[in-house]
């Protein structure tokens, strides 16, 4: 049971054939399939079945890729503390973000922290809230910047920033704005935006018209253009309000408080614990106190 073999088995997993996942992993589809049977030999238990032209997991098979992807993951964690224990300044960092974070929050932050400590080795994923929270449980990601963190969720919050949710439209729609008939522009479900505006609807018992659109620019723009009023982060619309293009429309219990999270696993890496205390340095951010399963501290790993 193999690093290689379980790292193919994931790429099946996500792929769904034999031929995507050697083309992920640069290998050829007989490796692929004489990795997943020796998988399957070593467990006892059928992991894929046939499915049109491609393959599906087993029950076993879903089960058993959640508990590789862990595996692969702390095996990563691992090796990133190792290093970052040696030498943060030269450790990796696996950083994820919701949109809204990584477009409004973070290129600053990675600018300057690239400029004092080039030789981190740095990566960032972008996705919607759930998928961030997945990646920091399965130990794929070492630092998560988002909302606040699931209530199941052992993390560590190292900081917090403020964050305000804002009604926005264009000026000739918020003029006429009704909670219940004005129509919404929204994020796709898993966004946390999206949870949120839904949770405000729900609570005033409305259900205005509601369009989707794929991401938080679609959404900006679309609110822009007019096709209704959007909840958004005010740090993702500072530019439109400038210019007149957006306005805050007066809406029952504005702003919405949702601050944005630094939160690792219960265990940061030094390297991690290097670019929270440079996130610290940056307006808006406080150290947190409030912590799942961790005691770990900001203040250690200093470069």
């Amino acid at each position: 049971m193999t690093e290689a073999r379980l790292r193919t088995f994931v790429a099946l997993a996500d792929t769904g054939s034999v031929r995507a996942a050697a083309r992920r992993l640069y290998v050829t589809e007989s490796a692929v399939s004489a990795a997943v049977a020796a998988l399957t030999r070593d467990l006892g238990v059928p992991l894929v079945r046939r499915e049109g032209r491609g393959l599906a997991l087993t029950a076993a098979g879903t089960v058993y890729a959640g508990y590789a992807r862990q595996v692969l993951g702390l095996m990563e964690e691992g090796r990133a503390a190792a290093r970052g224990a040696a030498d943060p300044g030269r450790g990796p960092l696996r950083l994820a973000a919701v949109t809204t974070a990584a477009d409004q929050i973070l290129p600053e932050l990675l600018a300057s922290f690239r400029a004092r400590w080039p030789d981190v080795e740095l990566t960032l994923e972008v996705g919607p809230r759930r998928q961030v929270w997945s990646s920091l449980a399965a130990h794929e990601a070492d630092l998560v910047l988002a909302g606040r963190p699931p209530g199941e969720a052992a993390a560590t919050v190292l900081a917090r920033r403020p964050n305000e949710l804002v009604v926005v439209g264009a000026p000739g729609l918020a003029d006429g704005f009704a909670l219940a008939g004005t129509p919404w522009v929204m994020r796709e479900p898993g966004s946390g935006t999206r949870a949120s505006a839904d949770a405000y609807l729900a609570e005033r018992d409305v259900s205005p018209p509601r369009l989707v659109l794929g991401s938080n620019g679609a959404v900006i723009a679309g609110a822009a253009a007019g096709l209704g009023v959007a909840l958004v982060s005010r740090d993702a619309v500072g530019a439109e309000l400038d210019a007149g293009r957006l306005v805050v429309v007066d809406a029952p219990g504005m702003p919405l408080d949702r601050p944005w999270h630094a939160v690792a696993g219960t265990a940061p890496t030094a390297t991690t614990l290097l670019f929270v205390r440079h996130l610290l340095d940056a307006p808006g951010w406080s150290a947190a106190d409030a912590r799942a399963g961790s005691t770990a501290t900001p203040t250690a790993g200093r470069g």
